[in-house]
């Protein structure tokens, strides 16, 4: 039901080097015509599949189990088959095949032996076309609210407004639709917020505009109203407008170090500086929309199914097969000191507004305020792999379904 518009930290997003040497350009699109995968084999040199699956867990059972029920809904049909990579069919048998692996009780060894015999696995180009990728993180945010408008609770969350208008299919927005209905660009940011156009339309009320900021970014967000009561707020839109993160424009200003950037000190930066921070968050002119529901599901990804701490991923939708086991090999923020490394199977569940290149991929972090942390204190390079399930292997994992 939402795009979770993965914090990614998105809020985070720079491509920042401390170096002399040229800045990596991890949000560089990829080229027209390219893939974002290329096939590697055995004897290429990778991180070890042995060594992520001792670290599997009920966690990663519970993700794969969350892909395939997406796979389930007939209308996933339509993101396959992808490239001459994999139909939906391999697509989802891959994950049933993988999920059997981890539970056979293999040795590691054994393990990565049949794991090369029954899946072909695929690294992405990353940024600079040697597989370099950027990791952030992106967490689910809790916030007070209110359902009216009331003293200390004065920034609106905005509900899908009627002219809105976005594909069918994709969910890509197309614009406004005009009296006379033609579609014209929808109004920036900017021009939304200090025009007050959306005034009527008002889902909850926020106590601090910096808060509904990042729960624009997040995508969702669990609110506790002013009764104590607990609700739950997800994606359900936004403009056609372009979307730039307030990392980048704050380490543009200079108003943060490029070495310094994270959450927290962009949340420092708006205490002490609200007007300039407020006018680069105007930079960013997409503008998000919010509906309520029930939470069973909450967080919820852009798949729309519950995404899981260190096994759901966010990347690029447009360019890599959704739903599926990935491999990430980075370096992980920790609330102790050093940065451990991080081998871990994943699932692609989620994507988000600065997600937008093989150069980019966020980890979901979890809930609250010791995800927030995490969430903000991650950035590293590092690689992205992933595994689908050779074809002539397909139907013995789909028979009977």
């Amino acid at each position: 039901m939402k795009t979770f518009i993965p914090v990614l930290f998105s809020l985070l997003l720079a491509g920042c080097a401390s170096t002399p040497e040229p800045e990596p350009e991890y949000d560089r699109p990829l080229p027209a015509g390219n893939s974002a995968l290329v096939r590697i084999y055995p004897g290429d040199l990778i991180p070890s599949p042995g060594t992520a699956y001792q670290q599997r867990n009920e966690d990663l059972i519970a993700a794969i189990d969350q892909s395939l029920l997406w796979f389930m809904a007939p209308s996933t049909e339509q993101f396959f088959p992808f490239e001459d990579i994999c139909t939906h069919d391999q697509a989802q048998a891959s994950l049933i095949a993988f999920r059997e692996l981890l539970l056979s009780g293999l040795s590691p060894t054994e393990f990565t032996r049949e794991l090369w015999r029954k899946f072909e696995m695929y690294r992405s180009v990353g940024w600079n076309g040697q597989g370099t990728v950027l990791f952030t993180g992106y967490y689910a945010p809790e916030f007070r609210a209110s359902r009216v408008q009331a003293p200390g609770f004065d920034h609106p969350l905005y509900r899908r407004p009627p002219d809105l208008v976005t594909d069918p299919d994709t969910g890509r927005p197309l614009g406004r639709k005009t009296a006379s209905g033609a579609l014209a660009r929808y109004p920036t940011r900017r021009e939304i917020e200090e025009g007050n156009l959306l005034a009527g339309t008002e889902l909850v009320w926020l106590e601090d505009e910096f808060a509904t900021y990042i729960v624009q970014v997040n995508g969702s967000a669990k609110l506790t109203l002013t009764d104590k009561t607990v609700i739950y707020v997800g994606y359900d839109g936004k403009t056609d407008r372009e979307y730039k993160g307030l990392g980048t424009m704050a380490v543009e200003e200079g108003l943060i170090a490029p070495e310094n950037l994270n959450l927290p000190a962009l949340t420092e930066a708006w205490r002490r500086n609200p007007a300039l921070v407020r006018k680069l968050m105007y930079g960013n002119e997409s503008y998000v929309f919010f509906t309520e529901y029930d939470g069973s599901n909450w967080p919820a990804g852009s798949l729309g199914v519950q995404v899981t701490p260190q096994a759901t991923l966010a990347t690029d939708k447009k360019i890599y097969p959704r739903g599926g086991v990935v491999l990430v090999h980075t370096t992980l923020a920790s609330t102790t000191r050093g940065s451990p490394e991080f081998l871990r199977f994943m699932l692609y569940q989620d994507t988000g507004g600065a997600i937008r290149a093989p150069g980019r991929a966020d980890i979901f972090m979890g809930v609250g305020p010791a995800a927030e942390t995490l969430a903000g204190g991650q950035y590293a390079e590092g690689a992205l792999y992933y595994y689908i399930l050779k074809p002539e292997l397909v139907p013995q994992y789909l028979e009977g379904r």
